[in-house]
């Protein structure tokens, strides 16, 4: 990933410390599948272009190949000639020597272009391996991604849920319960106020009355004992 790369060119210990700082995972997440994706591009294209060298270099080996052979047999047929009568024997020496030396030409260019396709080949299998790499790495994060995504969310939810509960009881219940508590018992003390005034609240007439009261209940129940006691009845002769 570029954005790693560039980050880990800091320094390993800063680079740990940045990416601490980074205030959300799934942005930094996506921007690095996005540079993976550019890297894939960019390597998609070096290899298109190494193929198409490499082709290049196996068509020009092909043709170098079949010059060499062309000029071996041009060369054995003039001398073939010369042989059978049919050409001056110096000038068929002297083409056969001219056929040989393109012929050389030729071989040394099969050197070459062989050398050189092997090594565009084997940067083709190289290319091709980073490429499968990226496209593992990009397969794998995006997973990731999903995950990531996932977790965070139950995280985030997680540390609001902890948080509002943190704050409910160091805070709110506790509050809320000593505030009723002393709601408790502030009520306590109004009614028993309130039972203080209204006793305070009563006339002479109404204490002259209740003392009455239980006085000539009294009084009758004691009248009635004493009748009992001397022998007289209430009952009167019709």
């Amino acid at each position: 990933m570029n954005i790693f790369r560039r980050l880990f060119r800091i320094g390993e210990a800063e680079a740990n410390s940045a990416i601490d700082k980074m205030e959300d995972p799934i942005k930094m997440t996506e921007q690095g599948i996005r540079d993976l994706k550019s890297d894939l591009e960019k390597s998609l294209e070096s290899l298109a272009q190494i193929k198409a060298l490499a082709i290049r270099s196996k068509n020009d080996l092909e043709t170098f190949t079949l010059k060499a052979e062309d000029y071996q047999q041009k060369a054995m047929l003039v001398l073939q000639k010369a042989q059978k009568g049919e050409m001056d024997a110096n000038e068929a020496d002297r083409l056969a020597k001219q056929a040989l030396i393109k012929k050389e030409e030729n071989v040394q260019e099969i050197s070459r272009t062989k050398l050189e396709s092997e090594k565009l080949d084997s940067s083709v299998t190289q290319l091709e391996k980073s490429v499968q790499e990226i496209k593992h790495n990009i397969q794998k994060w995006e997973n990731e991604l999903k995950t990531l995504k996932a977790r965070v969310k139950v995280s985030k939810a997680t540390k609001n849920l902890n948080k509002q509960m943190a704050e409910l009881d160091s805070n709110s219940t506790v509050t809320m319960l000593e505030r009723m508590k002393d709601k408790v018992t502030q009520e306590e003390a109004l009614a028993e106020a309130y039972g203080d005034l209204a006793n305070s609240t009563k006339t002479i007439d109404d204490e002259l009355n209740d003392a009455i009261d239980d006085k000539q209940n009294n009084a009758e129940d004691d009248l009635a004992k004493l009748k009992q006691q001397l022998g007289l009845n209430d009952n009167k002769e019709g």
